[in-house]
C-alpha cells in the first residue's frame, strides 16, 4: 500500500543544514524511514522550498514508514502541529479517471544526452581521452547527461513527455505574459509554469574523502493543470517517478484538487 507523507523541516537546526544543502545525505536519511523497504522498491521524496523559513519534505513509499528520526534532528519536535503526516495515498489513486483535472508539481531533473557537450567536465574530458579512436573521434558507448538549463529547454522537456505519462496539459484559461519558457501574450500556452530551478553541486562524502568530481544537478519545479489521459499509465509514474535523478529528489509528480493547488500533499 502507497503512502505519500510530509514532514516539517526546521531550517535553522544544524541538522537541518547538511540535508537541505546535500541531496545525497538527505536521500540517506529519507531512506532510514522505510525499515520494510524491499531492495528494488522505489521511494521517491521532493523537498519543497517555497516558504524558506518552513521547507516541506515530501516521501511517496510503498510501505508505512517512520519519520521520527528526521523529526528529532531536523523538525520541530516538541511545537505545536503535525510534525510528520502519513497519508494512505490509494483514495487518490483511485480517483484518476479519464478526462479528470488536477493540479500538478513536479521538481525534475531535464536533461539530455549527448557524445559532444559543450563544455566538458574535467571528469567528463578523462572520459574521453581514456575512450579515443584512430581518427580522434570518442568511443564512448553512451553520451552524458548533460542537464537543460533555460526555461524554454526545461519547459519543452517537460511537454516532450507527459503523452507517455498519462496525461496532457490543457491550454491556459488566460495566457501569462513573460511566463518563464512560455510564449509571449495572446499566443495559446499550455497552463503550466516554471516556478523555480536550482542547480546543487555535491559529494556524496566529505569533500576532502571525496576521490571523484562532485555531482552537479540542474532541477526544475513546474505547477500546472493536467488532464487524465491514461488512468494507469498515469498511476505508475505518480508511484515511480518522471524523469532521472530520483534518488536526488527529483520525480515525485503530486497532485491536488484544482482548488488546493498550493498545497500538493
Amino acid at each position: 500500500m502507497p503512502y505519500l507523507s510530509r514532514i516539517r523541516i526546521n531550517p535553522l537546526r544544524s541538522g537541518s543544514q547538511p540535508l537541505l544543502k546535500n541531496p545525497h545525505k538527505m536521500k540517506i536519511e529519507v531512506l532510514g524511514g522505510v525499515p520494510a523497504r524491499a531492495q528494488d522498491e522505489p521511494v521517491l521524496w521532493r523537498l519543497d522550498t517555497f516558504d524558506r523559513h518552513q521547507p516541506q519534505l515530501l516521501v511517496l513509499t510503498h510501505t508505512k514508514p517512520n519519520w521520527d528520526h528526521i523529526v528529532e534532528r531536523a523538525g520541530w519536535p516538541g511545537a505545536d502541529g503535525e510534525h510528520a503526516l502519513i497519508r494512505d495515498y490509494e483514495p487518490l489513486l483511485s480517483r484518476l479517471v479519464i478526462g479528470r483535472e488536477f493540479g500538478f508539481r513536479l521538481t525534475a531533473n531535464p536533461v539530455q544526452s549527448t557524445a559532444t557537450p559543450d563544455k566538458l567536465t574535467e571528469h567528463q574530458r578523462k572520459a574521453v581521452d581514456n575512450a579515443p579512436t584512430s581518427d580522434g573521434r570518442s568511443r564512448l558507448r553512451r553520451g552524458f547527461r548533460v542537464g537543460y538549463r533555460s526555461a524554454r529547454h526545461q519547459m519543452d522537456w517537460l511537454l516532450r513527455r507527459v503523452s507517455k505519462a498519462g496525461f496532457e496539459i490543457p491550454l491556459a484559461r488566460t495566457a501569462e505574459a513573460g511566463a518563464p519558457g512560455m510564449p509571449e501574450q495572446g499566443d495559446p500556452v499550455p497552463d503550466v509554469r516554471l516556478v523555480a530551478g536550482r542547480q546543487l553541486r555535491f559529494h556524496k562524502k566529505r569533500p576532502q574523502q571525496e576521490q571523484k568530481p562532485p555531482i552537479t544537478l540542474v532541477t526544475a519545479t513546474f505547477e500546472g493543470r493536467l488532464r487524465v489521459t491514461d488512468p494507469e499509465l498515469l498511476r505508475s509514474v505518480l508511484l515511480n517517478g518522471l524523469g532521472p535523478a530520483k534518488r536526488y529528489g527529483c520525480g515525485l509528480l503530486t497532485l491536488a484538487p484544482l482548488s488546493e493547488t498550493r498545497n500538493h500533499g
